[in-house]
Parts: C-alpha cells; sequence; structure tokens
C-alpha cells in the first residue's frame, strides 16, 4: 500500500479534528445542562461557541483537499460526554473537572497537528489559531478549578 498523499494525510487530520471539535461541542452542552453556576454556563457556552467556529473552519479546508468533512460526533462522544453526565451526579466540581480532561485530550490533539509535517501554511495558521483557543479553555478550567479548590479568604479577621 502507497504513502499516503499530502491532501489525503490533510483531509484525514483535519477531519479528526473535525470529529473531536463535534465531541466537545456535545460535552460543553452536557456540562452547561448540568452545572449550576451562571457564570460557569456562560463562560462554557462561550467555549462551546470556539469549538463550533473550528468545525466551520476547518470544514471548508477538508474540501479544498479533496476531502469529504465530517459531519457529526462519533462513539468517542459516548465518553467524553459520559465523564460530564456522571460529573452532573456529583455537582459543578466534578464537571469542570470532566470538563478539564477532555480540553487536555482537545490541546493534546491540536499540538499534534501542529507539528504535522507537510501541512499547507493556511491550513497550518487555523490549527495554531484553535489550539490558542484550546489553551484559553483549559487554562480557565484550571484556574476555576483552582479557586474552587481554595478555603474561604481570612485575611480580613487576620488583619482585625
Amino acid at each position: 500500500m502507497g504513502e499516503m498523499t499530502n491532501d489525503a494525510k490533510t483531509v484525514s487530520l483535519l477531519n479528526d479534528l473535525i470529529t473531536l471539535d463535534y465531541d466537545a461541542v456535545s460535552a460543553y452542552q452536557a456540562a452547561i445542562d448540568r452545572l449550576s453556576d451562571g457564570t460557569d454556563k456562560a463562560q462554557l457556552g462561550r467555549f462551546m461557541e470556539d469549538h463550533r467556529r473550528h468545525i466551520t473552519d476547518l470544514t471548508p479546508l477538508v474540501v479544498e483537499h479533496g476531502g469529504k468533512p465530517v459531519t457529526q460526533a462519533d462513539f468517542k462522544e459516548i465518553l467524553t460526554k459520559g465523564k460530564v453526565v456522571i460529573g452532573g451526579l456529583m455537582g459543578d466540581k466534578v464537571i469542570l473537572e470532566a470538563m478539564k480532561s477532555n480540553e487536555e485530550t482537545t490541546n493534546k490533539k491540536y499540538e499534534n497537528a501542529t507539528r504535522e509535517s507537510g501541512i499547507a501554511m493556511r491550513v497550518r495558521t487555523v490549527l495554531e489559531r484553535n489550539l490558542n483557543d484550546e489553551r484559553r479553555h483549559r487554562a480557565w478550567i484550571e484556574q476555576r478549578l483552582a479557586s474552587m479548590s481554595r478555603p474561604a479568604d481570612t485575611t480580613s479577621r487576620a488583619s482585625r
């Protein structure tokens, strides 16, 4: 069997990322449906829109490289969404921990994609922009989780 052409390699890579973003949209919706904190819901809604934009931005690139873009999540959606659904039984912190795990996977996949050789500069630019979104998502979730773990502020009592 011959080696994949750059176009075939690019199409496969992009379709994997589109599928990943569909999975992420599903997981974010599950998280938003289960969170109790309105501010967290709003932030995750913005992140979900980033993932929808990723799908919108990657889809025409698949076509430009002669491929047929995927149009839905795959079986992994059950895994990514499932973490959130189970977390919903235990509260907001566990939901956010599940989303952090999902974002770590997404970050890793986008990081690997940006390192691929033979990717056209136009494609690489979109991948790097999406990776920056993923890093921002993960950083916010990590910061939010850290704030949930901190004990109540005691400085006002100590200064009396």
